[in-house]
């Protein structure tokens, strides 16, 4: 029997917001802990320790990809104007991650986004854990998680419901995120474990395309503008994925101290100006060095870049961990969750199956 284990509240782990309170019910944890996607169905199989090693004590990943890359963000700034940025670049994490799953073109851009947006908020923040991006429609595209750690390690997945999705395509085959995503919300989370207190800011999707509804999320919730550009396409090397993020700070800290709310203003637009000229193709080119495209941008304004952060291959699942949330339903439950003996499970963002023996698995008595 095909069955999905998906948690009410998939939290990675992560950083707090400033001014956003907890998420209001929208998504609530139970219980406490980080546990990845599941479906009951077979994709990529899992057979590392599958004879020799009980799976309470498999606790090393499967055969997915050891990938780093070590200039995966570019953080800079503008030179005594009130505007800090990120430059987001997967490089060939983008391939890794999405071409793991046979999601379509629209639907692959649509997560290749979401993964270069989570990087390039999550590594402007201080935090040890993970930050989230989460998002709920009324869409083809149902749910939409990306997540990033303080470490850089990346993970995404969508939940597609096919027969509405080939209608769509059938009437454009190359929707907006509006179009796959539909009415709902999206909410932005940190949570940095046990200890400390998970935040949650959950707004209404607003625009065509996924950078609006961030835009509106900024401007509505922070009160701190903020400019993106995205983009993902399918290029002769694979799938590539960035981000540019451009924030407006206040004046203080040596930044911009002389400029009155006029003068920061029209550095601010100035700024956005320039980066509108960025295509999708310089965003995702390998051969441009992030320097370069910088300079190319910004020369103007005095563009000086800081440290690059690197971002990884972030699926965090294990036979071990599946193991133990299997053994948390009763044996009637396993049964009926058992086909030919097996019962399987695949996490939904590094789409691996992984089977377990249904004669291995005790689960917990009613």
């Amino acid at each position: 029997m095909n069955r999905r284990l998906i948690p009410r509240h998939f939290l990675p782990g992560g950083h707090s917001l400033a001014g956003h309170g907890r998420g209001s019910g929208w998504l609530e944890p139970e219980p406490r802990v980080t546990l990845p996607a599941l479906a009951f169905h077979g994709r990529i199989p899992y057979l590392g320790g599958m004879i020799d090693t009980p799976a309470f004590l498999d606790s090393g990943r499967p055969a997915v990809p050891d990938l780093v890359v070590p200039r995966g963000v570019l953080p800079f700034y503008l030179a005594r104007r009130p505007v800090r940025g990120r430059l987001v670049r997967l490089g060939a994490l983008a391939e890794a991650l999405i071409g793991r799953h046979d999601h379509g073109p629209a639907v692959s851009v649509l997560l290749g986004e979401a993964l270069a947006l989570v990087a390039g908020l999550a590594t402007a923040l201080k935090f040890r854990g993970s930050f989230s991006l989460q998002i709920k429609g009324d869409g083809p595209v149902s749910r939409l998680v990306a997540d990033c750690t303080d470490t850089g390690a990346l993970r995404g997945y969508v939940r597609v419901e096919a027969e509405r999705l080939a209608a769509a395509l059938a009437g454009d085959a190359a929707p907006t995120a509006e179009h796959l995503l539909g009415r709902g919300v999206f909410a932005l989370t940190v949570d940095q474990g046990p200890d400390a207190e998970r935040q949650q800011g959950v707004v209404a999707l607003a625009g065509p395309s996924l950078a609006d509804s961030v835009q509106a999320y900024f401007a509505s919730s922070e009160q701190h503008p903020v400019w993106l550009r995205l983009a993902c396409a399918q290029t002769p090397a694979g799938w590539r994925a960035g981000a540019l993020v451009l924030e407006r700070i206040a004046g203080a800290g040596g930044v911009a101290q002389e400029m009155d709310d006029a003068a920061q203003q029209e550095s601010w637009h100035t700024a956005t100006l320039l980066a509108e000229t960025l295509t999708g193709a310089e965003l995702l080119d390998d051969a441009l060095a992030p320097e370069q495209l910088l300079f190319n941008l910004f020369h103007e304004e005095a563009v000086t870049a800081g440290r690059a952060r690197a971002l990884a291959y972030g699926c965090r699942c294990s036979r071990q961990r599946l193991s133990g949330i299997l053994e948390g339903f009763t044996p009637a439950e396993l049964d009926e969750m058992s086909v030919a003996g097996t019962v399987e499970m695949t996490c939904e963002f590094c789409n691996v199956v992984f089977p377990f023996p249904r004669a291995e698995l005790t689960g917990r008595q009613a």
